[in-house]
């Protein structure tokens, strides 16, 4: 009997890689958000993953989900130098996704745990 490992952690994996590059974005435009004219980008977490699910079965798998999902936030109320950072929606934002990841590896960490239970029996 085959055992696929992919299909055993279901979505995990993608949803650790998307959060983990959200978090890079979001760090990204905090970094910037006293930079004229920079524009702040995010990723649409469920649309990616959606991708990254479907993207799989095409060969693309989360690289192309992510260049796919990737967006211009829209400023809330745009700034006189062009800059649309708005800090306090970049550090909310970061903040959730640091839950959003913390818990995937939670659920990764546990179906490791189980795997390795039954491997040895314990």
């Amino acid at each position: 009997m085959r055992f696929n490992l992919d299909a055993y952690l279901g979505v995990h994996p993608d949803a650790l890689a998307i959060a983990s590059r959200r978090t890079e974005l979001l760090a990204e435009n905090l970094a910037n958000a006293d930079t004229p004219g920079f524009r702040a980008r995010d990723i649409d977490f469920k649309a990616a993953l959606a991708a990254a699910g479907s993207g799989r079965q095409d060969g693309q798998g989360t690289d192309g989900a992510l260049q796919a999902s990737l967006k211009y936030r829209v400023p809330l109320a745009p700034s006189l130098d062009g800059n649309t950072v708005d800090p306090q929606l970049e550090q909310a934002a970061f903040a959730e996704n640091a839950v959003r990841y913390q818990a995937t590896l939670t659920f990764l960490n546990a179906r490791f745990r189980s795997l390795m239970t039954a491997i040895t029996g314990q």
